[in-house]
């Protein structure tokens, strides 16, 4: 019998290791990493009235930055609220999932962990840990994962599985059969009261291959069988061979696809693009700065990033702290057009150098 328990409240919080030295560093593939980050404040933008922070704090803060809550995050937490809803109570088939696409760069894996974190506190505070306990006595309504590259399996048990069992300290040993490790894993998330799972980087599932069917046979069962509503997210998913033959069929007749695509700069007589760059410009914490620079040059920025939030938001980030280090405090097109982006941004979208 596994043992059900999550992680004690040392184990979460991280701890010294063997030679006394700094703090755990936990992935997100744990729970350990995973309750950490959903319960980190996130960093806030200055307030009017707040002591001026130092040069390092605002570099640090332009670093980690807030999240921008753009129109895919509001969509993405509505439809996965109400798959959550839907899925409840059905017992007898899989439950109906999210596959969160677009091109990269779209801010897919931010939209998720927003939308995770939400989920994960609201939780928490309607289950709070008993009286002397420091965290939730049921774990995180998340399990965070990335589907294994294809490769050569050295054991007839799928990686999917171990990544599974991983998450909340299953133990799995080498004699353990794939059966064996799905009905421990269920058991043991059924327990736990795992209500959510998110995988990122679906795109990486090709069910042609057989550690992608294996992996394609895995979440089917999991999903079949766990009380929990699972959301994808992926490159462009149509375009792979995600949704071919039998085992895609399936997924595809269960997902619904959420595109996180490019914002557009007009749509109807918003202007969706502009008001993210305003939204991110009332954000920074520059001395000399004047609000409303930026959305002025939301054509030349649509441009540089052909609308791609994670383009965007790096560009604007890299510029402030450019503006910090050469002391001129604020943002002007001529900084930005110092910035150098992406590979993908510059090879695409910014015009050939003439030789």
């Amino acid at each position: 019998m596994v043992n059900p328990s999550p992680p004690s409240a040392s184990s979460t919080q991280g701890g010294p290791d063997e030679s006394g030295g700094a703090e755990l560093s936990w992935p997100l593939t744990t729970w350990q990493g995973w309750h950490r980050f959903a319960t980190t404040a996130p960093v806030v933008p200055p307030r009017p009235g707040d002591p001026p922070r130092s040069t390092e704090e605002r570099l640090a803060y332009h670093s980690s930055f807030v999240t921008i809550r753009t129109p895919a995050i509001h969509t993405l937490a509505t439809q996965v609220r109400t798959l959550m809803i839907l899925g409840r109570h059905q017992q007898t088939t899989a439950r109906p999932s999210l596959i969160v696409t677009g091109p990269a760069a779209a801010g897919k894996t931010t939209a998720l962990l927003n939308v995770g974190r939400t989920c994960h506190l609201a939780h928490t505070r309607k289950n709070p840990p008993p009286p002397g306990q420091r965290t939730p006595q049921c774990p995180s309504r998340m399990f965070w994962s990335r589907p294994a590259r294809p490769r050569k399996p050295s054991s007839p048990n799928s990686p999917a599985t171990t990544e599974f069992a991983r998450y909340l300290g299953i133990p799995v040993t080498a004699r353990m059969t794939q059966t064996q490790i799905t009905e421990a894993v269920c058991h043991t998330y059924t327990q736990a009261g795992i209500q959510l799972v998110m995988i990122d980087e679906i795109h990486r599932l090709n069910p042609r291959t057989t550690t992608g069917a294996q992996t394609a046979d895995l979440l089917k069962d999991l999903s079949e069988r766990l009380p929990a509503t699972f959301v994808y997210a992926g490159i462009n998913v149509t375009d792979t061979p995600l949704f071919t033959g039998v085992r895609g069929a399936q997924l595809a007749g269960r997902a619904t696809l959420v595109d996180c695509g490019p914002l557009p700069a007009r749509h109807g007589k918003r202007e969706p693009f502009r008001d993210v760059i305003t939204d991110i410009e009332n954000h920074l914490d520059l001395q000399q700065h004047k609000p409303g620079t930026l959305p002025r040059h939301a054509p030349y920025l649509h441009q540089r990033t052909a609308g791609r939030i994670g383009s965007l938001t790096r560009l604007i980030r890299q510029a402030a702290i450019t503006a910090i280090h050469d002391g001129t405090e604020r943002i002007t097109k001529t900084t930005l057009d110092t910035i150098r982006l992406d590979h993908l941004a510059e090879t695409q979208h910014r015009p050939r150098q003439g030789r």
